[in-house]
């Protein structure tokens, strides 16, 4: 098999390990605080993973990982409901990576996906499991319709962190040094963490967080990305300023000046990157 069909295979799992993060961050973040929610944020942070090392192989055979969003099943009405569709979710999952296993000859790749295969096989179990708890404990969607200022603000800053998130981590596997690599990786996981946070307070101010995102700088170079990223955190940093020192509720104050002083040191982080990068590029290294 061509290397160009191996790399859209790949990419077709990174997809939907992608849809498949999303949805169930949503219905972690919409069921609030509990057991079962955590237990599948355990779940999402496996296919965070799994996408990881797909983007990684895409890359070491010559490709770009894919940043589009594969297959969802979100679901409405009972939590039982959404935790069914997501067993529908890994039994395609597990049918399409029994697939490339089969259609793949390169042995390396085979045994990832045969390890990716099998967290899959454990995840159904576990949704199949969650079906039957969220009937008995009654768990409910705890989203709220609140369309207020607040929601707005919390909507705005979950769109930039998921944004952020993706243009991150493509930066990380694009970059061809080390340093550049893991910082990357460090600051995108800084990101997801602040995309939690936004939601879980979007939730528990009776909103419904909109995991949506803009448009993420791609580039050639790496001190072009490394700019467009300064550009974008000083940008948010101001923003994030701003409605701090306009809200009236000390908790979303304090969450907000958290995440703005977080955003200030990946831009002391990033300048540093690139500094390095034009003093190499100034000496020929």
């Amino acid at each position: 098999m061509e290397k160009k069909t191996i790399i859209s295979l790949l990419n077709k799992d990174l997809e939907d390990e992608h849809g498949a993060i999303i949805q169930y961050l949503s219905h972690a973040y919409a069921m609030g605080e509990g057991e079962m929610a955590c237990e599948i944020e355990a779940i999402a942070r496996d296919e965070m993973r799994h996408l990881d090392w797909l983007a990684e192989t895409v890359v070491a055979l010559g490709g770009t990982p894919s940043l589009e969003r594969g297959k969802m099943l979100m679901g409405d009405g009972a939590v039982s409901n959404w935790m069914q569709n997501n067993v529908l979710l890994e039994e395609g999952a597990i049918t399409q990576y029994k697939e490339h296993i089969e259609a793949i000859g390169d042995p390396k790749i085979k045994r990832l996906l045969g390890r990716i295969l099998a967290d899959e096989e454990s995840h159904r179990s576990s949704f199949q499991h969650f079906v039957s708890k969220a009937q008995k404990e009654v768990a409910r969607d705890r989203r709220g319709n609140n369309q207020d200022k607040t929601a707005s603000l919390l909507n705005w800053g979950i769109e930039h962190e998921y944004t952020v998130i993706l243009q991150y981590l493509l930066h990380s596997y694009l970059a061809r040094k080390e340093a550049v690599k893991q910082e990357m990786e460090d600051q995108a996981i800084n990101e997801m963490q602040h995309l939690g946070w936004l939601a879980e307070e979007m939730v528990g101010s009776g909103g419904n967080p909109r995991i949506e995102h803009s448009a993420v700088y791609r580039g050639n170079k790496t001190a072009d990305r490394l700019q467009a990223d300064i550009k974008v955190e000083q940008e948010v940093a101001a923003e994030y300023d701003r409605a701090a020192r306009e809200s009236k509720e000390p908790d979303l104050k304090k969450l907000l000046l958290r995440i703005r002083d977080n955003e200030k040191y990946h831009i002391d982080v990033f300048n540093d990157l690139l500094q390095e990068e034009k003093e190499q590029q100034g000496s020929g290294i």
